[in-house]
């Protein structure tokens, strides 16, 4: 059994959830989300108490043990999502780094000879705090906001995949709470005959 799969989701205020079949369909005031749930896996929506219970027929099945813990922790995004949303801070490093967004599309000069052009995808608005670098100690940074938190955090992904930290000047972009592993670059030995 599923440690997190047991806990019920609680249902803020304002939020609502209907399901039909094995779509799950929340709502809320940011937005709407729907979701299939797995054949395996039963969703049973309390409405007098406010809570989502997620369950399982076969506890000794393992596939059934993981997906009970997945589909309560989805669910469970999706309701956060709707009620308050999900961001993701990130910045820039690096001399002559920088991004623009040019009508729904980010633009980030990144050391490459060219501009690397991503989408941005429907339901994700990105918030520039920060366009460009200045030297090596002020980075570029900007936010990423959405309700879907699988979206958000693939985008995020997909935007690091460009340009990952390097492990000597900690060039390249990351997550504001990431930590970069540094390593010493050559030493020369002055005056070795």
């Amino acid at each position: 059994m599923s440690r997190i799969g047991r806990k019920p989701v609680d249902i803020p205020g304002g939020v609502k959830v209907g399901q039909k079949g094995q779509c799950i369909k929340v709502s809320g005031p940011l937005g709407e989300l729907q979701m299939d749930c797995h054949p395996r896996i039963k969703v049973k929506i309390d409405d007098t108490e406010g809570k989502v219970l997620v369950e399982n027929n076969r506890p000794q099945d393992r596939q059934n043990k993981q997906l009970h813990g997945t589909m309560r922790a989805l669910i469970a995004n999706m309701v956060i999502g709707v009620s308050k949303g999900f961001e993701r801070k990130m910045e820039i490093y690096g001399t002559g780094y920088n991004l623009k967004d040019q009508g729904g599309k980010l633009v980030f000069q990144v050391g490459f000879c060219h501009p690397v052009e991503l989408v941005i995808p429907k339901g994700i608005k990105v918030n520039i705090d920060v366009g460009a670098t200045r030297g090596n100690d002020v980075p570029a940074r900007f936010t990423l906001s959405g309700i879907d938190k699988c979206l958000l955090g693939q985008f995020a992904a997909d935007i690091r995949k460009i340009r990952p930290p390097e492990p000597y000047k900690g060039k390249g972009i990351r997550y504001v709470d990431e930590h970069v592993r540094r390593k010493v670059g050559k030493a020369f030995a002055s005056g070795a005959a």
